[in-house]
């Protein structure tokens, strides 16, 4: 059988992808959601005006407010949840000098 190979009839809803100034970040926990597994934390993030949330086992996220972030995530009825490990510190590629 040639071609590609295709996963039924409904195709993939493709990530969304935000980038912008993070105004604020609020953490809540840590959370135990069932035995044995490692505590959560739950962070609220403020970005360019949107809230996103973002789910995780780090009790400290690898950026602050005032950062200027990219992530990607999805659209649900609670509200737009971070992918994981998606969120990091958005380089200007203008702003970049190599020494």
């Amino acid at each position: 059988m040639a071609g590609g190979f295709q996963r039924g009839k409904r195709s993939r809803t493709p990530k969304l992808e935000a980038r912008g100034i993070l105004e604020s970040v609020e953490r809540e926990g840590p959370f135990k959601e069932w035995l044995g597994m490692p505590d959560l934390y739950r962070y609220t993030l403020i970005v360019e005006g949107q809230t996103y949330s973002y789910q995780t086992e780090d009790a400290e996220l690898p950026v602050a407010a005032g950062d200027r972030v990219v992530f990607r995530y999805k659209q649900t009825k609670a509200g737009n949840w971070v992918d994981r490990n998606s969120l990091g510190v958005a380089i200007d590629p203008s702003s970049y000098q190599p020494d």
